[in-house]
């Protein structure tokens, strides 16, 4: 197997698992610096489970790592792994990941068989059928992926694998690939396929943005949020599916809920409503803060700068978003992270020491139960610290 993109946060845990099952894996990639982490046997970013596993397969020879693109055309498998970003008007760059895929091409054969991992705006894989083409028969398969990040070895064995293809070989040879790591293969038509992946970003999404605006209801009504979801929930099973508030974020749930708006003619109404709430709430929080005090004489600490909870991602974490609305209103900024590692961040101990009002980005868990000083304004939406 060659997995491109393959030092990424999608495709390394899936090399790491096909290796550890004894199939023969490259990496491919054009990031040195997490070549040469990997290397060493270190994980370069935070994946639970992973460098015991990494570390054996290295040893065994098992999983090896490349920088050229050479190493694509040895495989039987080619796995693309790579980003689908959209672009700063929130539109998918399709173009570059086709462009992507034309760049390869030479590397490419029709004996292989070619797996489409990545997110994907509709029709994409057939668009990526007909630049192969050269009247060939090519053998594309799209099987999506479904993790959480941090946890991607053990949800890899244990989530259903969704598999679509364009020809028998493609849908065979990749549902025999995945069969090696999970016991259930879900067959789909491409467009089921493409279109499931998208779905599940947008409805996860969707529900946070429920929660954020009771959130913001509760909060202009002087009641708590975190009280009334508890009041709901309990024994009333019909609401236990509802999300506490807090930053939507990452680089999935809002460019795939996108991705779907766009193929939509922007008329995926939900979706646009949702982004709104969720890119909203910094500005929600800003405000509230600014009906109390002159933030212009504030020092304001953000605690957890990740995405989400006890990983090191900080991709389109909204706690910067957040930084940002606050130092134009005026307040020094602080930032601090369990995970993450930045030299301009400062320790929780000196946040709570040194500022007037601290806001929970991410509720790591290390700051459950944490105790914030009664003279110091807390922000908390999770409700993981407490005052003392």
């Amino acid at each position: 197997i060659c997995i491109i993109g393959g030092l990424g946060h999608v495709g390394l845990p899936l090399g790491i698992v096909f290796a550890s099952k004894g199939l023969r894996v490259c990496l491919h990639d054009i990031n040195e610096e997490s070549a040469e982490v990997l290397r060493r046997g270190d994980m370069p970013f935070v994946e639970y489970g992973a460098e015991p596993i990494l570390k054996e397969v290295l040893s065994s020879g098992k999983l090896t790592i490349s920088l050229e693109p050479e190493s694509i055309s040895m495989a039987k498998y080619v796995i693309i792994a790579i980003g689908t970003p959209v672009d700063e008007y929130l539109n998918p760059k399709t173009r570059q990941f086709l462009e992507f895929v034309q760049g390869i091409k030479k590397y490419l054969d029709p004996n292989q068989t070619i797996i489409i991992r990545s997110s994907v705006f509709p029709h994409t894989c057939r668009q990526i059928i007909n630049q192969l083409g050269d009247g060939q028969e090519w053998h594309l398969a799209y099987c999506p992926e479904r993790i959480v990040q941090g946890y991607a070895i053990q949800e890899l064995e244990k989530l259903p694998q969704i598999v679509a293809g364009f020809t028998e070989k493609a849908i065979k040879e990749s549902s025999e690939l995945f069969s090696i790591i999970t016991s259930t293969i879900i067959h789909a038509s491409m467009d089921e396929a493409e279109l499931v992946k998208l779905f599940s970003n947008s409805w996860r999404y969707i529900q946070f943005a429920v929660a954020n605006q009771f959130h913001m209801i509760c909060e202009d009504f002087n009641v708590r949020y975190d009280r009334v979801r508890e009041i709901m929930v309990e024994g009333y099973e019909r609401a236990k599916g509802l999300p506490s508030a807090g930053f939507a974020a990452g680089p999935c749930l809002l460019k795939d809920t996108m991705q779907l708006s766009a193929f939509y003619d922007n008329s995926f109404l939900l979706g646009h409503a949702a982004m709104m709430i969720n890119e909203g709430l910094p500005s929600f929080i800003v405000k509230g803060l600014r009906n109390k005090y002159d933030l212009n004489q504030k020092k304001v600490g953000i605690l957890g700068m990740t995405f989400k909870p006890d990983i090191d991602d900080i991709r389109d974490s909204l706690s910067y978003k957040l930084g940002k609305i606050l130092r134009f209103y005026g307040s020094k900024v602080f930032y601090s992270d369990e995970f993450a590692k930045d030299p301009t961040f400062i320790s929780k101990e000196e946040m709570i020491a040194s500022t007037d009002i601290i806001i929970v980005g991410v509720p790591h868990s290390v700051y459950t139960g944490l105790i914030i000083p009664d003279h110091v304004e807390v922000v908390d939406l999770w409700g993981v610290t407490r005052k003392g």
